[in-house]
């Protein structure tokens, strides 16, 4: 048996015991990350959630959680990690650009403008933010007509 930065880890560790994943956050993270890379976002998002509820206040993990919760199409509880992470770290053009293409999905256009708005003035060099703003404004001109 090992020990992790949570206790005990390993085949008689009470995370087996209790049907939970083995390892340690660190551990969780790494794997929720390969498992998205590999196209697998919701067994990400589940393993990735276990690590975000371990270590709350980190960013790394929220951003990942927040990915993969994305990608497996939970884009209101995309919005709400990116949410989290635009108010822990205001200067995160990511969080603000994820923000906004997660409430774009769920359907809110006129709440995603801003999020994606401040992610354009932060990077107004990056093509993909530029793109989704402006389809997100010619969605809400197409609307207003």
């Amino acid at each position: 048996m090992m020990q992790g930065r949570n206790g005990p880890t390993g085949p008689d560790s009470p995370d087996q015991e209790s049907g939970g994943p083995a390892g340690d956050v660190y551990e969780w993270f790494q794997r929720g990350v390969q498992l998205l890379k590999d196209g697998s976002p919701a067994a990400a998002a589940a393993l990735l959630a276990r690590a975000a509820d371990a270590e709350p206040e980190s960013r790394s993990i929220r951003e990942a959680l927040a990915r993969a919760q994305f990608n497996s199409r939970r884009y209101a509880d995309a919005a709400d990690s990116f949410r989290w992470i635009v108010s822990a770290n205001p200067t995160e053009d990511y969080a603000y650009f994820g923000l906004g293409m997660s409430l774009w999905r769920t359907g809110d256009m006129e709440a995603a403008q801003e999020p994606l708005t401040i992610a354009v003035a932060m990077r107004p060099d990056h093509g993909d933010y530029v793109s989704a703003l402006r389809q997100v404004k010619a969605t809400l001109r197409a609307r207003e007509s």
